[in-house]
């Protein structure tokens, strides 16, 4: 896992910030969207019913690469669409992005227990099904 530190859109200026740190020990989902990307939209419901269904046994991350200004744009996003147990990160600078190198959203990854990626989705994802299962069964989740 890249080493990152972000905020999500509820932190403020000075809020606590999400990093690859505090989430050893525990599988991760990080995904990659934009709230103008439709496919995008149309996979964080799944991902967060996956949130919720998994509780604390899996972090689910929603990292945004939506550009300056995000911050109010995610918080409407969220309230709109019910996002409840996702948690949401911003990500101005795309540096996720860059780093995954992938130049399409959504880009998922999963992570083990150890930060090691384990499985790769490129493009939109039902992370609700028999397949989704099986990649996070891969992941120890």
């Amino acid at each position: 896992m890249p080493s990152f530190a972000l905020s999500g859109p509820e932190s403020g200026p000075d809020g606590a910030k999400v990093s690859d740190q505090s989430l050893k020990g525990k599988p991760v989902v990080l995904n990659l969207w934009a709230t103008w990307c439709g496919p995008c939209v149309a996979e964080m419901p799944t991902l967060d019913a996956l949130a919720a269904q998994k509780g604390t046994a899996l972090r689910v991350l929603a990292v945004s690469q939506d550009s300056a200004g995000s911050a109010d744009r995610i918080r409407a996003f969220r309230a709109s669409h019910a996002m409840a147990h996702v948690t949401t990160l911003l990500d101005p600078e795309n540096t996720l992005s860059f780093h995954y190198d992938t130049g399409v959203l959504p880009t998922t990854i999963v992570y083990d227990a150890q930060g090691r990626e384990v499985a790769r989705v490129v493009g939109a994802f039902d992370w609700t099904s028999p397949q989704a299962l099986a990649l996070l069964k891969a992941a120890g989740a």
